[in-house]
């Protein structure tokens, strides 16, 4: 794995952790975050992470308090980092004022949906934390981050290399909040794209220049950002051309819309069939770990039976695994309520006991599926960086498809429009499953390193959705009647784009009324069978490897979104050969990892503060200075190659020169003779 972080903390019994102070910052933040991340969400079509400046916004704020530790501030940024999860809910609830069937977010019916996928997730993920965290080398690249600021802000690693590792995520924070703001005012840019005639169609080279994804890209290494860059030629250099292609160059007003409306309608139905096949059989892989934890869990509660809870270290205790499953199991009574009370009116209402009954047991098992997948997820490229959308479209094709087995096709157009309603339900219930799992396993990855205690990081994760499934109805209604979405009935000019949940919509309309295009998805799979063939090769070889799942992740996300991945991936990778030859070489890799991590604090920070200032203006630029204009595209790629230059060269100067330090104080210099 490419990244080296410090020591696991092992904490002191009687150390303060879950606190009333952290529940209640914790409850704040959650709430200015949810706010935050769903109103720019629908309206920029963006989200930004949130563990991150929430740990350093408790750090900020318990430092006043004397027995603060960086346990309490680690619940803190649990608790808030179900802000930027649960927001995603986005993905799919407007889908449902977009087909016609709600004309606004009924408040307890949808806190209802959110806050009980949302505990279903943390409940599934929690037997997860044996199999993919403590018994896994994923790299978790903002799990790794957000403990590397907790540690530096604890002042743990010694004091010289606590003060240069400090100093390197404060200047590379500085650099990248710097050129986010720059680029806001649009001196620079902050995508930098090109649409050009390629083959027999034409695509488009992109790239967001984003140093939070050169920061995740160093952390993840280099087999998972070469498995994303094939995924993104694969995506931009076979599938588009050939597709733009065969819909014709003038088919489209120009070549990046032709581009744009190819890869969103078409070459994204690629991508999912790539990740749905890449995610059974990364299931399972794991599967075998996966029981294990699950073992390990029920062992774990044996133990505690006859020794009570001391009889396990405190890094080791877990909510218990039967309330876990009493949790679990208990949750399809409210669920199956939920679906009954939805389910008044259409074809379901005539039958709904077998309809309802299939609907949880598909709730039940794939919840389960898809709680691991997301997990291995996060863990691979980190929580915002998941493509969880395409999870969303897995898993309204699946509910579409039992409703038509059930039901037919030729059912009249309100019945119709009834069963995609309901299959959208079901789906946001499983969202929140997705979501929060892959969430929680990054949270929990940071409580390993930190020496957090998991049970209480999962009852803060519950308290984090609790907050956050009351904030996100009304946020949404203010933003349905003040624009409405595109697509809706009576939407108006300004309405909100909501493409994700647009595109789960239409696939849910498309498997119910017959037309969606199911050799997209297949092809999709067979490229996915074709990337595991040749992960297996390598790995059988021993030359490495493929992650199957990452590919499929180039794929199916945007170029902008995946290009400095590998980048970073590579950079990182030179980086730490440089340091496996510097005389100490842990500490000179772990400066590399704290600058990487800066680089992701100060975007994240810089996304908070641009979030209420868009909020608070109701501009989409409200730093804006200059209208764009040409120069912009090599002012801004110059910076941001010559800041990250820079900044890697410091990176390795800090590293000399506290190597140089230290050899001064073991060996100070002889007085001269006289």
């Amino acid at each position: 794995m490419a990244t080296a972080t410090g020591p696991t903390i092992v904490p002191a019994a009687g150390l303060k952790e879950l606190t009333l102070r952290g529940i209640i910052l914790g409850a704040i933040i959650t709430v200015l975050f949810t706010a935050a991340n769903v109103y720019l969400g629908l309206k920029l079509g963006i989200t930004f992470a949130t563990s991150i400046p929430a740990a350093v916004i408790s750090m900020a704020v318990l430092k006043f308090v004397r027995d603060s530790t960086i346990q309490e501030n680690n619940i803190v940024q649990t608790i808030a980092s179900a802000a930027g999860t649960l927001s995603a809910i986005i993905f799919v609830l407007p889908g449902l004022i977009m087909v016609g069937w709600w004309t606004g977010f009924p408040f307890w019916l949808s806190v209802a949906v959110i806050a009980l996928g949302g505990i279903l997730g943390v409940m599934y993920s929690v037997p997860l934390r044996r199999a993919l965290v403590t018994g896994s080398d994923l790299p978790y690249p903002e799990g790794v981050a957000a403990a590397e600021v907790l540690k530096v802000g604890a002042g743990v690693g010694g004091a010289e290399e606590n003060r240069r590792g400090l100093k390197m995520i404060v200047l590379s924070s500085l650099v990248s909040a710097a050129y986010a703001i720059l680029a806001q005012t649009k001196f620079a840019v902050t995508e930098a794209a090109r649409s050009i005639n390629f083959g027999a169609g034409a695509t488009t080279v992109t790239s967001s220049l984003s140093m939070a994804l050169i920061g995740v890209g160093h952390l993840v290494g280099m087999a998972v950002g070469i498995a994303m860059l094939v995924g993104l030629i694969i995506s931009w250099f076979v599938l588009v051309p050939w597709q733009t292609g065969l819909a014709g160059l003038t088919s489209a007003p120009d070549l990046e819309t032709l581009v744009g409306g190819v890869f969103r309608d078409k070459v994204r139905f690629i991508g999912a069939g790539t990740i749905g096949v890449a995610a059974i059989w990364t299931l399972l892989k794991i599967i075998g770990p996966i029981v294990k934890g699950v073992t390990t869990a029920l062992s774990a509660s044996r133990a505690r039976k006859l020794g009570g809870q001391d009889s396990l270290p405190l890094t080791d205790r877990d909510i218990p695994i039967g309330i876990i499953g009493l949790s679990i199991v208990g949750s399809m009574i409210p669920i199956g309520l939920l679906l009954s009370a939805f389910a008044q009116s259409g074809p379901i209402a005539a039958a709904p006991g077998l309809t309802i009954g299939l609907s949880l047991l598909y709730i039940f098992i794939a919840g389960a599926i898809i709680a691991a997948i997301t997990g291995y997820m996060a863990g691979l490229i980190g929580a915002s960086n998941s493509p969880v959308s395409g999870v969303g479209i897995l898993t309204v094709l699946g509910i579409s498809l039992i409703l038509v087995a059930l039901f037919g096709r030729d059912i009249g157009v309100d019945a119709s429009q009834s069963l995609v309603a309901y299959a959208l339900f079901v789906t946001a219930v499983i969202f929140g499953v997705a979501t929060i799992a892959n969430d929680n396993l990054q949270d929990l990855k940071t409580g390993q390193l930190v020496g957090a205690t998991p049970w209480r990081q999962q009852v803060a994760l519950v308290l984090g959705v609790i907050f956050g499934s009351l904030v996100i109805p009304p946020i949404l209604t203010v933003l349905n009647d003040a624009f409405g979405f595109v697509g809706a009935p009576g939407a108006g000019p300004n309405a909100l784009a909501a493409p994700q949940a647009a595109l789960i919509s239409a696939i849910a309309q498309g498997v119910l009324g017959g037309n969606l295009d199911w050799n997209l998805i297949g092809l999709g799979a067979l490229i996915g069978v074709g990337m595991i063939i040749v992960d297996e090769l390598l790995r059988a070889s021993k030359r490495g490897s493929l992650p199957p799942l990452a590919v499929g992740m180039g794929i199916y996300l945007p170029m902008s979104l995946t290009l400095l991945i590998p980048v970073g991936a590579t950079i990182g990778y030179v980086y730490n050969k440089w340091a496996a030859r510097a005389p100490d070489p842990k500490f000179a890799e772990r400066l590399g990892v704290l600058m990487a991590t800066g680089l992701i604090v100060g975007e994240s920070l810089f996304g908070v503060a641009f979030a209420g200032i868009v909020g608070a203006t109701d501009n989409d630029s409200p730093l804006a200075l200059v209208e764009e204009f040409a120069w912009a595209v090599p002012i801004g790629l110059v910076l941001f190659a010559g800041a990250i230059v820079l900044l890697y060269r410091k990176t390795r100067s800090e590293a000399d020169q506290k190597l140089a330090n230290e050899a001064y104080v073991d060996e100070p210099p002889q007085a001269a003779p006289r």
